[in-house]
Protein backbone atom coordinates (compact mmCIF):
# COMPACT_ATOMS: atom_id res chain seq x y z
CA UNK A 1 0.00 0.00 0.00
CA UNK A 2 1.14 3.48 -0.87
CA UNK A 3 1.91 5.61 1.91
CA UNK A 4 0.65 9.37 1.01
CA UNK A 5 1.86 12.44 2.77
CA UNK A 6 -0.82 15.26 3.60
CA UNK A 7 -0.70 18.81 3.74
CA UNK A 8 -2.67 21.36 5.82
CA UNK A 9 -3.54 24.55 4.24
CA UNK A 10 -4.22 27.57 5.64
CA UNK A 11 -5.83 30.39 3.53
CA UNK A 12 -6.43 33.87 5.72
CA UNK A 13 -10.23 34.95 6.15
CA UNK A 14 -10.54 37.79 8.90
CA UNK A 15 -9.47 36.72 12.41
CA UNK A 16 -9.53 33.21 11.11
CA UNK A 17 -7.36 30.88 9.38
CA UNK A 18 -9.27 28.40 7.02
CA UNK A 19 -7.86 24.92 6.21
CA UNK A 20 -8.14 23.08 3.83
CA UNK A 21 -5.80 19.46 2.84
CA UNK A 22 -3.91 18.12 0.40
CA UNK A 23 -3.44 14.88 -0.33
CA UNK A 24 0.18 14.26 -2.20
CA UNK A 25 -1.22 11.42 -4.71
CA UNK A 26 -0.35 10.82 -7.85
CA UNK A 27 -3.78 12.50 -8.78
CA UNK A 28 -3.80 14.96 -6.21
CA UNK A 29 -6.38 15.97 -4.23
CA UNK A 30 -7.79 18.80 -2.31
CA UNK A 31 -10.16 18.53 0.76
CA UNK A 32 -12.40 21.18 1.06
CA UNK A 33 -12.16 24.68 -0.33
CA UNK A 34 -12.42 27.73 1.77
CA UNK A 35 -14.23 31.01 0.34
CA UNK A 36 -13.34 32.26 -2.87
CA UNK A 37 -9.99 33.95 -2.16
CA UNK A 38 -8.64 30.31 -0.24
CA UNK A 39 -7.07 29.15 -3.51
CA UNK A 40 -5.30 32.51 -5.21
CA UNK A 41 -4.37 33.51 -1.61
CA UNK A 42 -4.41 30.44 0.73
CA UNK A 43 -3.44 27.43 -1.35
CA UNK A 44 -1.68 28.30 -4.66
CA UNK A 45 0.83 29.73 -2.74
CA UNK A 46 1.04 27.08 0.46
CA UNK A 47 1.86 24.51 -2.66
CA UNK A 48 4.16 26.38 -4.40
CA UNK A 49 6.36 26.26 -1.23
CA UNK A 50 6.51 22.59 -1.18
CA UNK A 51 7.10 22.35 -5.04
CA UNK A 52 3.52 21.38 -6.04
CA UNK A 53 1.03 23.50 -8.60
CA UNK A 54 -2.59 23.87 -8.34
CA UNK A 55 -2.71 23.70 -11.75
CA UNK A 56 -1.87 19.83 -10.80
CA UNK A 57 -4.89 18.99 -8.53
CA UNK A 58 -7.29 16.65 -9.97
CA UNK A 59 -9.77 15.91 -7.20
CA UNK A 60 -12.02 18.41 -4.98
CA UNK A 61 -13.37 16.50 -2.25
CA UNK A 62 -16.10 18.35 -0.48
CA UNK A 63 -17.26 16.99 3.45
CA UNK A 64 -20.12 18.66 2.85
CA UNK A 65 -21.85 22.27 1.76
CA UNK A 66 -21.06 25.17 4.19
CA UNK A 67 -19.77 27.89 2.41
CA UNK A 68 -16.72 28.01 4.31
CA UNK A 69 -15.57 25.12 2.95
CA UNK A 70 -17.47 25.25 -0.64
CA UNK A 71 -17.23 28.73 -0.60
CA UNK A 72 -13.84 28.28 -3.19
CA UNK A 73 -14.85 25.11 -5.28
CA UNK A 74 -15.17 27.40 -8.62
CA UNK A 75 -12.11 29.38 -8.05
CA UNK A 76 -10.13 26.19 -7.48
CA UNK A 77 -12.11 24.13 -10.63
CA UNK A 78 -10.94 26.78 -12.54
CA UNK A 79 -7.26 26.96 -11.46
CA UNK A 80 -7.02 23.54 -12.81
CA UNK A 81 -8.03 24.40 -15.96
CA UNK A 82 -11.54 22.93 -14.78
CA UNK A 83 -9.83 19.31 -15.08
CA UNK A 84 -10.25 18.41 -11.67
CA UNK A 85 -13.28 16.61 -10.09
CA UNK A 86 -15.59 18.26 -7.73
CA UNK A 87 -17.33 15.79 -5.60
CA UNK A 88 -20.02 16.31 -2.96
CA UNK A 89 -22.71 14.14 -1.24
CA UNK A 90 -26.34 14.72 -3.15
CA UNK A 91 -27.50 15.54 -0.14
CA UNK A 92 -25.56 19.30 -0.09
CA UNK A 93 -24.85 19.40 -3.67
CA UNK A 94 -27.64 22.31 -3.57
CA UNK A 95 -25.03 24.45 -1.92
CA UNK A 96 -22.92 24.47 -4.17
CA UNK A 97 -25.07 24.66 -7.26
CA UNK A 98 -27.39 27.79 -5.37
CA UNK A 99 -26.02 30.67 -3.78
CA UNK A 100 -29.73 30.90 -2.65
CA UNK A 101 -29.63 27.41 -0.98
CA UNK A 102 -27.62 28.74 1.72
CA UNK A 103 -30.45 31.57 2.38
CA UNK A 104 -32.67 29.15 2.29
CA UNK A 105 -30.76 26.81 4.80
CA UNK A 106 -31.21 29.80 7.41
CA UNK A 107 -34.31 30.74 6.82
CA UNK A 108 -35.47 26.94 7.71
CA UNK A 109 -33.38 26.89 11.13
CA UNK A 110 -31.75 29.49 12.86
CA UNK A 111 -33.40 32.70 11.76
CA UNK A 112 -36.85 31.39 13.51
CA UNK A 113 -35.06 32.27 16.81
CA UNK A 114 -32.59 35.19 16.20
CA UNK A 115 -34.92 37.96 15.14
CA UNK A 116 -33.07 39.45 12.98
CA UNK A 117 -34.87 41.46 10.56
CA UNK A 118 -31.70 41.81 8.33
CA UNK A 119 -30.66 38.21 8.86
CA UNK A 120 -31.50 37.16 5.32
CA UNK A 121 -29.99 39.69 3.61
CA UNK A 122 -26.57 39.34 5.59
CA UNK A 123 -26.65 35.45 4.75
CA UNK A 124 -27.22 36.39 0.94
CA UNK A 125 -24.54 39.04 0.96
CA UNK A 126 -22.08 36.39 2.59
CA UNK A 127 -22.91 33.80 0.41
CA UNK A 128 -22.34 36.69 -3.18
CA UNK A 129 -19.20 37.51 -1.44
CA UNK A 130 -17.21 34.50 -0.63
CA UNK A 131 -19.06 31.28 -3.01
CA UNK A 132 -16.77 31.84 -6.32
CA UNK A 133 -19.13 30.55 -8.11
CA UNK A 134 -22.67 28.51 -8.93
CA UNK A 135 -21.59 25.37 -10.21
CA UNK A 136 -22.84 21.71 -10.53
CA UNK A 137 -20.89 19.07 -9.38
CA UNK A 138 -18.43 16.43 -11.37
CA UNK A 139 -19.64 13.38 -8.70
CA UNK A 140 -22.46 12.95 -7.15
CA UNK A 141 -21.91 10.96 -3.79
CA UNK A 142 -24.38 8.62 -2.10
CA UNK A 143 -21.70 7.09 0.53
CA UNK A 144 -19.84 4.34 0.17
CA UNK A 145 -17.86 4.65 -2.97
CA UNK A 146 -13.64 4.26 -3.58
CA UNK A 147 -12.10 7.27 -5.63
CA UNK A 148 -8.97 6.34 -7.41
CA UNK A 149 -6.45 8.98 -6.89
CA UNK A 150 -3.91 7.01 -9.12
CA UNK A 151 -0.82 4.48 -8.57
CA UNK A 152 -2.67 2.53 -6.37
CA UNK A 153 -4.50 5.22 -3.77
CA UNK A 154 -7.74 4.97 -2.94
CA UNK A 155 -9.84 7.32 -0.82
CA UNK A 156 -13.06 5.97 0.43
CA UNK A 157 -16.58 7.79 1.19
CA UNK A 158 -18.06 7.64 4.56
CA UNK A 159 -21.72 9.32 5.43
CA UNK A 160 -21.60 10.80 8.65
CA UNK A 161 -24.55 13.10 8.45
CA UNK A 162 -25.55 15.09 11.61
CA UNK A 163 -23.58 18.64 10.84
CA UNK A 164 -25.38 18.72 7.96
CA UNK A 165 -27.50 15.81 6.13
CA UNK A 166 -24.61 15.32 3.19
CA UNK A 167 -21.68 15.72 5.52
CA UNK A 168 -19.03 12.79 4.27
CA UNK A 169 -15.63 11.77 6.19
CA UNK A 170 -13.29 10.62 3.33
CA UNK A 171 -10.52 7.89 4.33
CA UNK A 172 -7.44 7.09 2.94
CA UNK A 173 -7.63 3.56 2.66
CA UNK A 174 -4.43 1.86 4.12
CA UNK A 175 -2.98 4.73 6.14
CA UNK A 176 -6.82 5.37 8.28
CA UNK A 177 -6.06 8.88 7.23
CA UNK A 178 -10.03 10.39 7.70
CA UNK A 179 -10.72 13.78 6.60
CA UNK A 180 -13.73 14.65 8.53
CA UNK A 181 -14.74 18.31 7.71
CA UNK A 182 -17.14 19.43 10.83
CA UNK A 183 -18.58 16.37 11.52
CA UNK A 184 -16.96 16.25 14.78
CA UNK A 185 -17.17 19.17 17.03
CA UNK A 186 -16.20 18.93 19.85
CA UNK A 187 -17.19 22.32 22.56
CA UNK A 188 -17.32 23.97 18.60
CA UNK A 189 -15.05 26.34 17.24
CA UNK A 190 -14.91 30.22 17.91
CA UNK A 191 -18.52 30.05 19.03
CA UNK A 192 -17.76 27.54 22.32
CA UNK A 193 -20.79 25.44 21.25
CA UNK A 194 -21.40 22.83 18.84
CA UNK A 195 -23.27 23.01 15.41
CA UNK A 196 -25.22 19.93 14.39
CA UNK A 197 -28.72 19.67 12.30
CA UNK A 198 -29.56 16.43 13.09
CA UNK A 199 -28.35 15.73 16.83
CA UNK A 200 -29.14 11.56 16.50
CA UNK A 201 -27.74 11.32 12.68
CA UNK A 202 -24.59 13.16 14.42
CA UNK A 203 -24.38 10.84 17.37
CA UNK A 204 -24.60 7.84 14.92
CA UNK A 205 -21.58 9.74 12.81
CA UNK A 206 -19.24 10.35 15.90
CA UNK A 207 -19.59 6.64 17.06
CA UNK A 208 -19.25 5.09 13.57
CA UNK A 209 -15.88 7.33 13.53
CA UNK A 210 -14.78 6.01 16.82
CA UNK A 211 -15.84 1.99 16.17
CA UNK A 212 -15.58 1.29 12.89
CA UNK A 213 -13.24 3.83 11.15
CA UNK A 214 -10.91 4.17 14.24
CA UNK A 215 -8.98 7.21 12.44
CA UNK A 216 -5.04 6.49 12.73
CA UNK A 217 -4.95 10.57 11.87
CA UNK A 218 -7.87 12.91 11.61
CA UNK A 219 -8.45 16.20 10.05
CA UNK A 220 -10.99 18.83 11.32
CA UNK A 221 -12.12 21.49 9.44
CA UNK A 222 -11.66 23.92 12.13
CA UNK A 223 -9.72 24.13 15.69
CA UNK A 224 -12.49 22.84 17.50
CA UNK A 225 -12.59 23.49 21.14
CA UNK A 226 -11.82 20.67 24.46
CA UNK A 227 -14.47 21.89 27.72
CA UNK A 228 -11.47 24.13 29.06
CA UNK A 229 -11.70 26.51 25.71
CA UNK A 230 -8.20 25.14 24.56
CA UNK A 231 -8.16 24.06 21.07
CA UNK A 232 -7.04 21.20 19.44
CA UNK A 233 -5.00 21.63 16.30
CA UNK A 234 -6.23 20.02 12.87
CA UNK A 235 -4.22 17.47 12.49
CA UNK A 236 -5.31 14.63 15.77
CA UNK A 237 -3.28 11.64 16.00
CA UNK A 238 -5.02 8.33 16.87
CA UNK A 239 -5.29 9.13 20.68
CA UNK A 240 -5.88 12.57 20.52
CA UNK A 241 -8.96 11.50 17.96
CA UNK A 242 -10.01 8.84 20.24
CA UNK A 243 -10.31 11.50 22.52
CA UNK A 244 -12.19 14.27 20.36
CA UNK A 245 -14.57 11.90 19.42
CA UNK A 246 -15.77 10.59 23.10
CA UNK A 247 -15.68 14.00 24.15
CA UNK A 248 -18.00 15.08 21.07
CA UNK A 249 -20.24 11.75 22.10
CA UNK A 250 -20.53 12.91 25.95
CA UNK A 251 -20.93 16.83 25.07
CA UNK A 252 -23.99 16.32 22.86
CA UNK A 253 -25.24 13.66 25.59
CA UNK A 254 -24.97 16.55 28.13
CA UNK A 255 -26.28 19.07 25.75
CA UNK A 256 -29.13 16.71 24.51
CA UNK A 257 -29.95 16.17 27.81
CA UNK A 258 -30.51 19.61 28.50
CA UNK A 259 -32.86 20.16 25.52
CA UNK A 260 -34.68 17.68 25.77
CA UNK A 261 -35.98 18.63 29.24
CA UNK A 262 -36.41 21.99 27.93
CA UNK A 263 -39.00 20.69 25.20
CA UNK A 264 -40.67 18.40 27.78
CA UNK A 265 -41.14 21.35 29.90
CA UNK A 266 -42.48 23.22 26.99
CA UNK A 267 -40.63 26.67 25.36
CA UNK A 268 -40.98 30.14 26.55
CA UNK A 269 -40.42 33.56 25.14
CA UNK A 270 -38.37 35.41 27.20
CA UNK A 271 -36.16 38.63 26.95
CA UNK A 272 -32.60 36.11 27.06
CA UNK A 273 -30.90 36.34 23.90
CA UNK A 274 -31.09 32.10 24.66
CA UNK A 275 -34.92 32.38 23.98
CA UNK A 276 -36.54 29.97 23.45
CA UNK A 277 -34.11 27.87 25.12
CA UNK A 278 -32.71 29.62 28.16
CA UNK A 279 -32.99 27.27 30.19
CA UNK A 280 -30.21 25.11 28.27
CA UNK A 281 -27.60 27.53 27.94
CA UNK A 282 -28.52 28.02 31.81
CA UNK A 283 -28.05 24.62 32.90
CA UNK A 284 -25.03 24.27 30.29
CA UNK A 285 -23.52 27.55 31.41
CA UNK A 286 -22.85 28.48 28.05
CA UNK A 287 -22.53 31.91 27.71
CA UNK A 288 -21.30 32.79 24.11
CA UNK A 289 -22.67 35.18 21.89
CA UNK A 290 -26.21 32.78 20.50
CA UNK A 291 -26.07 35.48 17.42
CA UNK A 292 -22.94 35.18 16.00
CA UNK A 293 -22.85 33.16 12.50
CA UNK A 294 -23.29 30.37 12.01
CA UNK A 295 -24.64 30.14 15.47
CA UNK A 296 -24.53 26.85 16.34
CA UNK A 297 -26.43 27.03 19.28
CA UNK A 298 -30.07 27.79 17.67
CA UNK A 299 -28.93 25.69 14.74
CA UNK A 300 -28.34 23.01 17.24
CA UNK A 301 -31.30 23.81 18.82
CA UNK A 302 -33.58 23.83 16.32
CA UNK A 303 -32.00 20.13 15.91
CA UNK A 304 -33.46 18.82 18.68
CA UNK A 305 -37.28 20.26 18.52
CA UNK A 306 -37.36 18.80 15.22
CA UNK A 307 -36.43 15.36 15.91
CA UNK A 308 -37.72 15.39 19.55
CA UNK A 309 -39.72 12.51 18.95
CA UNK A 310 -37.27 10.54 18.21
CA UNK A 311 -34.67 11.52 20.59
CA UNK A 312 -37.14 12.42 23.70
Amino acid sequence: MTHVDVHPLVSPWGRFGLYTFFIDAPEPAIVDTGIASSPAEGMAPALEAIGRRIEDVRWILLTHGHIDHVGGAHALWELTGRRAQVVVHEADAPMLRSRRAHVDEYLHGRARYLNDPEGAAKVAAAADAVISGEMEPTMLLKGGETLSLGGGVTVSVHPVPGHTPGSVAYVIDGQRSVFAGDAVQVHGAANGFPGYADPAAYRAGLRYLRDEVRPRHLYLGHPYRRADGVPYGVELDAGQAREALQESLDIEAAVGEAACRCLRDGLRETDSPYSPFAPVAERLGYTGDPTLEPSPFFTSMHGYRTHFDQSS
